[in-house]
């Protein structure tokens, strides 16, 4: 199968591997090259992969898309770090997931905001 795994800026990953790991939010799952078509959506988390040589390689990911077509694995995702152990990588999944958070706090602050100012304007314009 064809790995290939695109960030917004780079493409992170592009060969050839023999088996995809990841995390999706109703479970883990993992992909070989006969794997039927499959589409998914991925949270923080571990994604692994073994290359033809039989080596593991474990990259933390954001929120993202991974679509398997044929022999092709996409990964669209905001962000892909790799790294040589899990340890360190569960630390970038958890800095991802708190970084993720705050975003979504941050623009449930400003949607807040923009109500109050309809709901103002609004009553502004019936007096």
């Amino acid at each position: 199968m064809r790995l290939k795994i695109l960030a917004p800026a780079e493409t992170v990953i592009d060969e050839d591997v023999m088996k995809v790991t990841g995390e999706a939010a109703n479970g883990s799952f993992t992909l070989l090259p006969r794997h039927v078509d499959f589409v998914t959506a991925l949270v923080p988390g571990i994604l692994s992969f073994v290359t033809p040589d039989g080596s593991e390689r474990l990259l933390a990911v954001d929120h993202g898309i991974l679509v398997k077509r044929a022999g092709e694995v996409l990964v669209s995702t905001a962000g892909a770090y790799e790294g040589p152990e899990l340890g360190s990588l569960r630390e970038t999944v958890m800095d991802l997931a708190d970084a993720a958070e705050e975003r979504d706090r941050v623009a449930r602050s400003a949607l807040a905001r923009l109500e109050v100012n309809i709901v103002r304007r609004f009553i502004e314009l019936r007096q």
